[in-house]
């Protein structure tokens, strides 16, 4: 499969890449090569691969969690520009108050 070089000043774009004539022109070989080795994987037969979500065996590396004190309100609230006696105050980004 190819790419166009449309498609490639489209993906340049959507990744805001300002990219020179001849940067294109080397991206849209570069970027149909990986295509085409795509394509070559697809014709593996994969029938007895058992799916996974990882490629080696990952055991949970995080400790367990422990209930411990937090900071008080005041001190968590003490350094924010804008705030309440509860909470921070942001501006509405969804619309008015």
């Amino acid at each position: 499969m190819a790419i166009s070089r449309e498609e490639v000043e489209k993906v340049s774009l959507l990744g805001r890449l300002l990219l020179s004539e001849d940067e294109l022109d080397t991206m849209t070989s570069q970027m149909s090569g990986i295509l085409e080795y795509m394509d070559l994987l697809s014709e593996v037969d994969t029938e007895q691969v058992e799916p996974m979500a990882h490629a080696l065996d990952v055991s949970d590396v995080f400790r367990d969690d422990q209930v411990r004190p937090s900071l008080p309100r005041d001190e968590a609230l003490a350094n924010a520009p804008s705030r309440d006696d509860e909470c921070y105050l942001v501006p509405a980004v969804l619309g008015e108050n």
